[in-house]
């Protein structure tokens, strides 16, 4: 399925136009730009997600990891083995029982989302582009990780390659804290030379880390109030266990509707409603309204609800399940 990206270049030259200059007109309305994440918790019959044509990650998905900035290698463990936990045994409920759901999207051939998810690769960035990034610097982050001659460049794999893009906790990204904690898109030929997908996500733990990183930091600052909900992370750290639940999301998203025209509700493909928006804030059944929904705690009290490799622990949110037609995940009491 991806090795027919180079075909669609002229196509997508003419929608990636549509995007930046729908993108340029938008910048005062953040809920309208980039499949921003909303709020569409529980499940519904009157949900209208639809299948739009377009290609989802059916071959099996190469990932390669851009580290923007300076970061904790404990840090890059707990992420890295998180994504090696996707394609990997675990006790259940699992990262790869988790994303099981996310394999039943199909393209118009059948073929589903794979289960083949490896990470292919790493590159440390250090503030090639500063400390402020606008959304349009990660394709410029990219190109500069497939083309560098200081370090070793990371592949241009157009057939089968996603790339992301984590920002370390002092990189500050257009939109980031005020109205996203990370998105998806595509590469534009004229800027990295050929269409990949991509995925931003951005380590909110010394800037907002209860709007990024909740449940496990109140939203006010502080303490929280008895009965918040709020819990200790699986990982011992805030901000980087938020990133693993917004990472989880994005992958999902961009596994279901790489070039913004395969699974989303809503008639705008400029602000597609997909399938882990639909249930943002749900990671266990009961959850919405606030309400995280029932999850496991571990022998220090900290919450979660998948299972991963070298014994993991993650709270990752739940995904929209085509068949039952709601928000599902492998801890369903039901």
């Amino acid at each position: 399925m991806m090795q027919c990206l180079p075909l669609l270049t002229l196509v997508l030259f003419y929608t990636s136009l549509f995007h930046f200059l729908a993108i340029s007109r938008c910048q005062n309305q953040p809920n309208y730009i980039y499949n921003q994440q909303k709020n569409y918790e529980g499940s519904s019959d009157l949900i209208d997600l639809k299948y739009h044509m377009g290609p989802v990650l059916a071959s099996p998905i190469n990932i390669y990891i851009i580290w923007y900035g300076r970061w904790d290698p404990n840090h890059q463990s707990t992420i890295t083995d998180f994504i090696s936990s996707i394609s990997s045994p675990a006790p259940y409920p699992s990262v790869a029982n988790w994303w099981r759901t996310v394999t039943l999207y199909t393209d118009q051939t059948g073929a589903n989302v794979t289960r083949n998810v490896a990470l292919s690769g790493h590159f440390q960035d250090a503030y090639s582009h500063g400390r402020y990034l606008t959304r349009l610097s990660m394709q410029s982050i990219i190109k500069n990780a497939v083309t560098s001659s200081k370090r070793r460049a990371l592949p241009l794999n157009y057939s089968n390659g996603l790339y992301l893009v984590l920002t370390s906790r002092d990189v500050q990204v257009q939109e980031f804290c005020r109205a996203v904690c990370g998105f998806h898109y595509f590469t534009f030929p004229s800027v990295a030379r050929v269409t990949v997908p991509y995925a931003w996500i951005g380590h909110s733990g010394a800037q907002c880390p209860g709007m990024c990183a909740y449940p496990f930091a109140w939203p006010g600052g502080g303490t929280p109030p008895r009965g918040s909900g709020i819990m200790g992370p699986p990982n011992r750290d805030p901000g980087t266990d938020g990133m693993i639940s917004v990472i989880a999301h994005e992958l999902a998203e961009v596994s279901s509707n790489p070039l913004i025209n395969a699974w989303y509700a809503g008639d705008d493909p400029v602000a597609p409603t997909e399938i882990a928006d639909l249930c943002l804030g749900v990671y266990g059944s009961g959850g919405g309204g606030g309400y995280v929904g029932v999850v496991s705690k571990d022998s220090w009290g900290n919450g979660y609800n998948l299972n991963g490799v070298k014994g993991r622990k993650y709270l990752v949110q739940w995904v929209w399940d085509p068949v039952r037609r709601r928000c599902f995940g492998p801890n369903a009491l039901d």
